[in-house]
């Protein structure tokens, strides 16, 4: 049980699941659990862009705030949003202010508005099998060939802010992968 850590109510989680009431929360009841809908997907994509050189748990304190600035990360509205709506989200010291990831947002709005069979069915195509729970830390990768094949057709079809580190990401936080370790106290996902 290596790196796990054993909080005060006894349970052992993963290393970074343990060091705020927050994270512990999101870990046991979200993180590596199956995700699907694409609104549900478009809100993790576009937080996971977000969340590109900050800690998660920033982004995770500041959820409810991008929740409500971007109408429930409803792909129909936020693909209609214009430049007023960009200049608002601007405005807003609720979420993370950086044009680049807003617009970037914005886009991929629009971007997933035109997929042909919607933004669940493309992501969850690319899912590897299933895996044994990494025994540590160490055997948690940051990419991997799914993640970056999933990067690379994300960015053909003009997805922005969606390199590999962040498709893991993504799947790591939709369960497309079980990352939880191995004697952690999260039940592994049933196939």
């Amino acid at each position: 049980m290596t790196d796990l850590v054993v909080g005060e109510d006894g349970r052992a989680r993963c290393f970074w699941g343990g060091s705020t009431p927050d994270y512990a929360a999101y870990h046991d009841t979200e993180w590596g659990q199956p995700l699907h809908g694409d609104d549900a997907l478009f809100e993790r994509l576009t937080l996971e862009a977000f969340q590109s050189g900050l800690a998660w748990i920033t982004i995770l304190r500041k959820r409810p705030a991008f929740r409500a600035a971007f109408d429930g990360f409803s792909i129909e509205k936020v693909a209609a949003y214009g430049e007023a709506d960009a200049a608002r989200l601007m405005a807003d010291a609720g979420i993370v202010r950086n044009r680049m990831k807003v617009d970037a947002a914005l886009h991929n709005a629009r971007v997933a508005a035109d997929l042909p069979d919607g933004l669940s069915a493309l992501l969850w195509s690319f899912a590897p099998a299933a895996r044994p729970r990494p025994a540590t830390r160490a055997g948690v990768p940051a990419v991997t060939a799914e993640s970056t094949a999933l990067a690379k057709d994300l960015k053909k079809r003009g997805f922005k802010f969606v390199g590999p580190t962040t498709a893991y990401a993504l799947m790591q936080a939709t369960g497309m992968v079980d990352d939880h370790l191995a004697g952690c106290w999260v039940p592994p996902l049933t196939a």
